[in-house]
């Protein structure tokens, strides 16, 4: 029997099920739903009136996004605004292009303003009320979210609680005049912010477990239960594989290169995504993938996720540390040849060669045994 008649044998078996309400929300929003595994460029995905925000938007769905979290694109006209919106689920935002400003408010009455350009970084405080203006009359602003509003809606079916619910959340934001400010108050890979000005200037710090010189920051914006980080790596280098849960939106902010996905233990080529600043990609679950700086400068991009990378009983996600000691990340040492030729012809393409000869030489000397 041909695969295309087995699926369809248990398509109608699970056609009950089909339609979440997270899938009905979609639908009866209107709005396009675009594959996120892999956007070219956000900056030119296609976009259509959204009435419920009052702006031009698209979502960008992944295989899991249906049951962890989902993504859009949103533009606001030029000299225009966003309806003033509300919303029980959480949400991450970075600014795309354009320059303009927010406002954050409670049913309490506590209000606040910040401003913004391209770059920028802040999420959307639990429930309250919010609106986005853009401060060009000429062109329009784009930014990019990741919400975790699938489980929310899924888990509740009923859109005015979702989107018209009156409880206010203090702990999360109570008006604090500085919720929205700079800050860089750091415990190792942490900063403790919830508004980050440039996303490509602020400093990471040196992450020497993703290997070849690479740097890291971890945050958490406008205390959500959702992540993020920065990851930056040098020119003539690759981070190692890793693997871990569905729902991480990496976004390529400088740099140019290509990252590999391959699920773990099947034979074939992995799959290549050549990448430039505002490329999307998003690796489905448990699927190993791998990042290469293939261009002139060093590449740094964004990752929003849910809680990711499954945890060890310290607390240590298993996507930082060896395959060899029950780990999610594959050393170097235990890459195929092809990984490594395919990284050089690349660069030589570009007139460029590998600089990992001393992050190879450099994994030896605590390289855990191989286990039978």
């Amino acid at each position: 029997m041909s695969t295309d008649a087995i699926m369809e044998g248990l398509k109608q078996k699970f056609a009950s099920e089909a339609e979440r309400p997270y899938s009905k929300f979609l639908r009866e929003e209107g709005l396009d739903v675009l594959n996120a595994e892999y956007v070219p460029n956000l900056h030119r995905v296609p976009v259509k009136p959204w009435a419920r925000r009052g702006g031009n938007a698209a979502f960008l769905n992944h295989d899991a996004s249906h049951t962890s979290n989902d993504c859009y694109v949103m533009e606001i006209p030029a000299g225009g605004k966003l309806n003033p919106h509300r919303q029980i689920y959480e949400e991450m935002v970075m600014i795309l292009s354009g320059r303009g400003s927010t406002t954050v408010w409670n049913n309490a009455g506590k209000r606040i303003t910040f401003e913004w350009k391209a770059g920028a970084l802040f999420g959307i405080p639990l429930n309250c009320w919010h609106q986005h203006y853009n401060g060009s009359g000429a062109q329009p602003a784009r930014y990019v979210a990741v919400t975790n509003a699938p489980p929310i809606i899924n888990a509740y079916d009923n859109l005015d609680f979702v989107f018209n619910n009156p409880f206010d959340f203090p702990d999360r934001f109570n008006g604090e005049p500085d919720y929205f400010s700079a800050r860089n108050d750091r415990d190792h890979w942490r900063v403790n912010t919830n508004y980050i000005p440039d996303a490509l200037t602020i400093p990471l710090a040196m992450a020497h477990e993703r290997g070849a010189g690479g740097q890291h920051l971890r945050f958490s914006l406008a205390r959500t239960s959702q992540a993020g980080h920065l990851s930056q790596f040098p020119v003539g280098t690759y981070k190692k594989a890793h693997a871990h849960g569905p729902g991480a939106h990496v976004i390529i902010l400088s740099g140019e290169g290509y990252s590999l996905c391959w699920p773990d233990g099947i034979e074939g080529k992995p799959e290549r995504f050549d990448w430039e600043v505002g490329t999307l990609i998003v690796p489905r679950n448990a699927v190993y993938h791998q990042h290469f700086n293939t261009g002139r400068e060093p590449a740094r991009y964004l990752a929003f996720r849910t809680s990711g990378s499954a945890r060890n009983s310290q607390g240590v996600m298993k996507c930082f540390y060896s395959r060899r000691i029950g780990g999610d990340q594959l050393d170097y040492a235990d890459e195929t040849p092809e990984m490594r030729r395919m990284f050089e012809e690349a660069l030589a393409r570009n007139g460029l060669e590998p600089k990992m000869q001393p992050a190879y030489e450099k994994e030896l000397e605590s390289l855990p045994p191989r286990v039978a």
